[in-house]
């Protein structure tokens, strides 16, 4: 027997309404089944959502991205498009693969304050302020 017949024959039994008794039986008076949660249906995944799964999911919705989860925006790297690089202090070591299928990383320190270059390649890089969201 299949769990469907089983979950029916279960709700026949167990409905509030009882077999009419006119000399044989005829179908129960069973409510149709909702869809889920009684009233209101499924609740959907921000309904459901508390907490940092709540401030994340708002904050996407906005079009924020508040804990960089999101591919950074591509720069070209020149003094006026400078690699912006967040930083929650005034300086921050930033590594640099001048060449697309070059291994060796170039590390350097980026201050606040004007855009900087790579000591190797001369991309531009830009320190920016990044307050974390509490």
């Amino acid at each position: 027997m299949s769990a469907a017949r089983l979950l029916v024959r279960w709700s026949v039994r167990a409905s509030p309404f009882s077999w009419r008794a006119v000399g044989h039986r005829q179908a129960a008076l069973v409510p149709a089944l909702s869809r889920g949660m009684a009233a209101g249906g499924i609740p959907t995944d921000e309904e459901q959502a508390t907490g940092l799964e709540k401030i994340i999911m708002k904050a996407m919705k906005e079009g924020t991205d508040p804990y960089s989860m999101m591919r950074p925006k591509e720069y070209a790297g020149s003094k006026v498009d400078p690699h912006l690089v967040p930083s929650i202090t005034n300086k921050r070591i930033v590594g640099c693969v001048c060449e697309e299928d070059n291994t060796a990383v170039v590390w350097f320190w980026l201050h606040q304050g004007e855009a900087q270059r790579c000591p190797s390649c001369g991309a531009h890089y830009k320190l920016v302020p990044h307050e974390l969201p509490h």
